[in-house]
């Protein structure tokens, strides 16, 4: 499994149920890497989304325990929802490994950090007021660095696009 994620220099992701940031080139990465691919979220992370819409040409897994939530896949197509962690890895067991992204949140990133291997970081180089953070690989022995873009700016803010690999 892979996890993508933009983080500022704190490793924030989030505020208030929001992206800190928006920068078209992220987005445009985003729908690249995970286009055409299994993408999995927490409730949350879905009701982000404009019209708490799924997201197209992907199948897309919400994990939550949510009871109001347990019809929302009969009106969506390309989305399951689940509630345990169970759940979870026995729908996700015919695809490819390869092909499952972790979305966020905060407590979907941390869950599932440790079945992933690969992770699809943008590092943004400002430091946020955030509500919600991921774990900051550089302090995980079991993380390395083993891509970085050149820097990328935005107007003023310098980001640049990172893979970590588990060692």
């Amino acid at each position: 499994m892979n996890i993508i994620v933009a983080a500022d220099k704190n490793w924030a992701i989030g505020y208030q149920n929001s992206l800190l940031v928006r920068c078209p080139s992220d987005q445009k990465r985003f729908r690249e890497i995970t286009t055409g691919k299994v993408v999995v979220m927490g409730r949350r992370t879905l009701e982000s989304f404009p019209q708490k819409q799924p997201l197209k040409n992907r199948t897309n897994i919400i994990l939550t325990t949510d009871k109001k939530y347990s019809d929302y896949a009969q009106h969506h197509k390309d989305c399951i929802v689940v509630s345990s962690m169970e759940m979870l890895f026995e729908v996700l067991k015919p695809y490819p490994s390869q092909d499952i992204y972790i979305i966020g949140g905060e407590r979907v990133y941390k869950e599932l950090l440790p079945y992933c291997s690969k992770a699809y970081v943008t590092r943004i180089d400002y430091a946020y007021q955030a509500d919600a953070f991921f774990p900051n690989l550089d302090n995980l022995p079991e993380w390395e660095l083993v891509e970085e873009s050149e820097e990328q700016t935005y107007f003023d803010l310098e980001y640049v696009f990172a893979v970590y690999q588990k060692k």
